[in-house]
């Protein structure tokens, strides 16, 4: 199936330019928000139809990438996932992006961290762990295709995104169900993905409000391991240490800020139902702001977006080399007794 064509992807600067855009330390903190006076553009963002070009693009690029049609959406769009399979023995990793159609950031960097798998700084990595990437689960909602109205969401654009798929159905509380009583993007990840892969690891990337804070100064994200009381004990010890990597790659960095989730222990929520029914170490992790909302408070500027790709990327990058290298055997998860619980600081939050 390798390989076609063809359109340049200019929309997400390369990883080593992101340096000169990240605020300092304390802009994470309290960096721009959404009031009403900074236009929040959607057409910035990546469409489904440039987003199918750009992995196709790096498909023809990259020997090691294949792409894989997993499911169709309720509107009949192709779910793409990008797969980095050598060894099938090897540990593997699946990252999952916009369950929610509106919290799209996470996309925009795990493209970009798709390209960098193509450089030669990440090509003998690839030896020794398999990636799978899921750049856009909600393709309908991240489109505003949907059967219902999005009138009174705040960006502009173009186009408006929403958590829900085109039933509007909320798709991260789907996983508890018999597959064939699923939406149909859901019941794709499980059948064509959970059920097909030997998958070891997941990170289930998302946005939360950005209003989300800890000591009273607002958080650049936040995450959670499965909390299901079903969760296997040596599962959950494993996701534990998928979240240490992350944490403390980001807080190395100095411009990151992260607090702990506070979030619900139903196995219908991704992290918990895939840590349930198939063993597979979870880590949910909400990156601060959405795209669009009709609640102002949920939707972040874009002057905060560099950043909060550059932790999407962050995210994928130290997680990929930790279980490539065997660190995440040995990583030190003491920071979870002590990992503050953010709060809002306003009466709105959004549910993972």
């Amino acid at each position: 199936m390798k390989k076609i064509l063809t359109v340049c992807f200019s929309g997400i600067l390369t990883i080593g330019a992101f340096t000169a855009v990240i605020p300092s330390v304390s802009a994470v903190g309290n960096g721009p928000n959404y009031g009403g006076n900074e236009s929040v553009k959607t057409s910035i963002l990546q469409t489904y139809s440039s987003m199918v070009d750009y992995l196709k693009v790096q498909d023809e690029k990259q020997e090691a990438l294949e792409l894989e049609v997993v499911g169709k959406t309720v509107k009949g769009r192709d779910i793409y996932m990008a797969k980095y399979i050598k060894n099938p023995e090897n540990p593997t990793i699946l990252f999952l992006t916009q369950q929610h159609g509106n919290e799209q950031l996470t996309t925009e960097g795990a493209l970009e961290f798709i390209k960098h798998l193509g450089t030669n700084k990440t090509k003998d990595v690839l030896d020794n762990v398999n990636v799978l990437i899921i750049p856009m689960l909600n393709a309908d909602g991240s489109m505003g295709d949907v059967n219902f109205s999005l009138e009174n969401y705040v960006a502009d654009g173009g186009r408006h995104l929403t958590r829900y798929n085109a039933n509007e159905v909320d798709l991260n509380r789907e996983h508890d169900k018999s597959t064939v009583d699923m939406e149909p993007e859901v019941r794709a990840l499980h059948e064509n993905v959970f059920q097909k892969y030997n998958i070891d690891y997941m990170i289930d990337l998302h946005h939360q409000g950005s209003q989300s804070a800890i000591n009273d100064e607002y958080v650049s994200g936040s995450i959670l391991y499965p909390t299901n009381e079903n969760v296997k004990a040596e599962v959950l010890a494993k996701s534990k240490k998928l979240g240490a990597v992350v944490y403390h790659s980001i807080s190395s960095k100095g411009w990151g800020l992260i607090g702990k989730y506070n979030g619900g222990s139903g196995e219908n929520i991704g992290r918990n139902g895939a840590a349930v029914r198939y063993d597979i170490a979870t880590l949910l992790f909400e990156m601060r702001g959405m795209s669009d909302h009709e609640y102002e408070s949920y939707v972040l500027g874009q002057k905060s977006n560099g950043y909060l790709i550059k932790q999407t990327i962050t995210t994928l990058d130290s997680t990929v080399r930790a279980i490539a290298d065997g660190s995440i055997e040995t990583a030190d998860t003491s920071f979870w007794d002590t990992l503050p619980t953010q709060s809002s600081k306003t009466s709105e939050e959004e549910d993972e």
